[in-house]
C-alpha cells in the first residue's frame, strides 16, 4: 500500500450527516460512508441502522476486523464467549476469526458506525444490496457471497439468542 492519494478535483474530503451510499435498505441497513478505495484499502466505514428486535446472525470473518461505535440505541453482542449490551458512546470490537453476532437490544432503532480493517468487506454489503434490490434473495446465493468475501455463518447461537432477548434473525 502506498501513501494516501491527494484528493482529485471533485472529490470531497468530508461525508456529512445523512450522506453516504445506501447499499442495503432493510431491518439492518448499510450506508457506505467511506469506501476502501478512498483509503488505499486501509479501512472502510459503514453505518448500520438496526430495527428493534433484529439479530444479525452469528458469523466469522477470515480477514476483516470490525470496530463498531454505538451512535444511538442499545446494541447487544456476543463475541466468542462474551455477551454484553453496549450503550451510545461504546465501542464493540469484533476481531477476525472469532464468531460474533449483534442485535438491537432496545425498543427503539439503533445505529452503529462500523470501521472495517482492512477495507474490502464493504463489497459484500454492496453485493447483498444488489441481490435484495433484484428481489433475488436465496440461501444458496447468500452462502456463495459469504464464501466469496471470506465469511462463514453458524446459526448455532440463533435459537438461544432469539429466545433470551426476544429478537429475530435476519437473512
Amino acid at each position: 500500500m502506498g501513501p494516501f492519494a491527494a484528493p482529485s478535483g471533485g472529490e470531497r474530503m468530508v461525508v456529512g450527516p445523512g450522506e453516504g451510499r445506501i447499499t442495503v435498505d432493510g431491518p439492518v441497513g448499510v450506508v457506505e460512508k467511506v469506501h476502501g478505495r478512498r483509503t488505499n484499502g486501509v479501512i472502510s466505514i459503514v453505518e448500520h441502522p438496526i430495527a428493534p428486535g433484529v439479530l444479525v446472525p452469528p458469523h466469522t470473518h477470515a480477514d476483516f476486523d470490525e470496530w463498531s461505535y454505538v451512535l444511538e440505541g442499545r446494541v447487544g453482542a456476543r463475541i466468542g464467549d462474551q455477551e454484553f449490551t453496549a450503550e451510545p458512546g461504546s465501542y464493540i470490537l469484533k476481531p477476525r476469526r472469532i464468531m460474533h453476532a449483534f442485535w438491537n437490544a432496545g425498543p427503539a432503532p439503533a445505529r452503529i458506525i462500523e470501521i472495517i480493517t482492512p477495507a474490502g468487506f464493504e463489497e459484500f454489503f454492496a453485493d447483498v444490496g444488489e441481490m435484495l434490490r433484484a428481489d433475488a434473495f436465496d440461501a444458496e446465493r447468500m452462502t456463495a457471497l459469504r464464501k466469496l468475501h471470506g465469511t462463514t455463518a453458524d446459526l448455532a447461537w440463533v435459537p438461544e439468542l432469539e429466545e433470551r432477548y426476544g429478537v429475530r434473525s435476519v437473512g
